[in-house]
Parts: C-alpha cells; sequence; structure tokens
C-alpha cells in the first residue's frame, strides 16, 4: 500500500463545478490513467481519495491537496504523467509525493486556508487599511449565516486569523486572508469582506495556501 499527497490548483474552467462533481472527475481520470486505487471495504467500496477542503463554487486555487491510497507503489513522476493527459482543462497538477500511511487524515491536519480576494471599492487606501485594523482590533464580531438546515449564529472574529491589504487601485482592492478552517469552522472569505463593509460581492476569491498544522 501507498499514500500520495497531490497539490493541484483549479482554474476559472472549472470555477462553478461542485465539489462532489470534482471528486468523480478525479475518480475517473485516475481509473483511466491506470493508478491502481485502493477501495474501502463494505457493502458499497469506493475508492480511497480525500480533497482536504471543499472548494466553493466560484472559487479558483493553487492550493489544493488531496491523498489517496494505492495498493501498490506508483512513482510520482508517473502519475503526474499519465494522470495529467486525463484530466480536462483548468486542474493542473503541481506537485505529488508520497508520505506515511500511519499521518492522521488530511482533513484533521488542516488549520488554515489563505486567500487573494479582489472586491469594488469607493475607499482609498488608508480608510481600507483602517477597516482591516478595526476588524482586527475586535475580540468578538456576531455572525448570522442562512443555510438550508436554517440560520446558523456564530463568533466571525473567531474564524479569523489575519487579513493584510495586497493591492489598492482606484475602484478596487485585493485583500489577502488568513482563515480558520478546523473543526471550530471554516472562514468564508465573502462574508469577512461583507464584515469589512464592501457592499457587493468579491469580483473574484483565489485560494493560495492550505496551512497544515504539522507544517
Amino acid at each position: 500500500m501507498q499514500r500520495l499527497r497531490i497539490r493541484f490548483s483549479r482554474g476559472q474552467e472549472i470555477e462553478f463545478i461542485s465539489h462532489l462533481d470534482i471528486m468523480r472527475l478525479w475518480q475517473r481520470a485516475l481509473h483511466r490513467a491506470g493508478i491502481p486505487l485502493a477501495h474501502s471495504e463494505g457493502f458499497s467500496p469506493h475508492p480511497r481519495i480525500s480533497l482536504a477542503v471543499p472548494l466553493p463554487i466560484g472559487v479558483t486555487s493553487e492550493a489544493e491537496l488531496m491523498d489517496i491510497l494505492c495498493t501498490k507503489w506508483v512513482s510520482p513522476h508517473f502519475f503526474t504523467a499519465a494522470v495529467s493527459q486525463q484530466l480536462p482543462p483548468g486542474i493542473k497538477i503541481l506537485q505529488v509525493y508520497p508520505i506515511a500511511l500511519t499521518m492522521p487524515s488530511l482533513q484533521s491536519q488542516v488549520g488554515y486556508s489563505e486567500y487573494k480576494v479582489e472586491v469594488e471599492t469607493e475607499k482609498n487606501q488608508k480608510e481600507v487599511e483602517s477597516v482591516i485594523n478595526s476588524l482586527l482590533s475586535l475580540k468578538h464580531l456576531p455572525w448570522q449565516h442562512q443555510r438550508d438546515t436554517g440560520l446558523r449564529k456564530y463568533d466571525l472574529r473567531a474564524l479569523i486569523d489575519d487579513l493584510w491589504l495586497i493591492d489598492w487601485h482606484r475602484g478596487y482592492c485585493t485583500v489577502g486572508m488568513r482563515l480558520y478552517c478546523d473543526n471550530r469552522g471554516s472562514g468564508r472569505p465573502e462574508q469577512v469582506t461583507t464584515a469589512l463593509g464592501f457592499t457587493n460581492r468579491p469580483q473574484s476569491i483565489y485560494r493560495t495556501k492550505l496551512i497544515l498544522k504539522t507544517s
């Protein structure tokens, strides 16, 4: 048995594909590439594939992580060459490396997600920096979000580790965000921009990094 960790990017070509469809896409690509996937036991076996953190629809990324379990050894070079030929435009394998079978699950290792978020704004650079600093100075930020299962209330500030201004030009700015992504919950960039006082939804949200607790 072998456990491989894959880092890959997701571009605009597939930014509106759901998490479930991404999993199916990977399963087909791995099958067609001849990767010897291990399967779960039980009444309905399924491939041993796990993604670190589902990417919300409409978000692009250069930092997606996935673990797969193989029944026999596969070289990272062969994996990259064979699977890349089966992937659609919009997904690119950036790195493949083996990890120990005894490592904790990938989902349990993720601590933070980092993003670059571009938003429209009428604020000047100093005003944007001021609202960022004001939010970071808060100890609590009560928030509520309507979900399919009902209204969820929580502390949004507790899901924000850091915010910073990356770039500003008239009418737009790009904000960097490091948001918690663990058993407490996952910060959502569009909610943070609303909390910062930006009235329009972000023009783009780009995940730049997943930070593991063990790294």
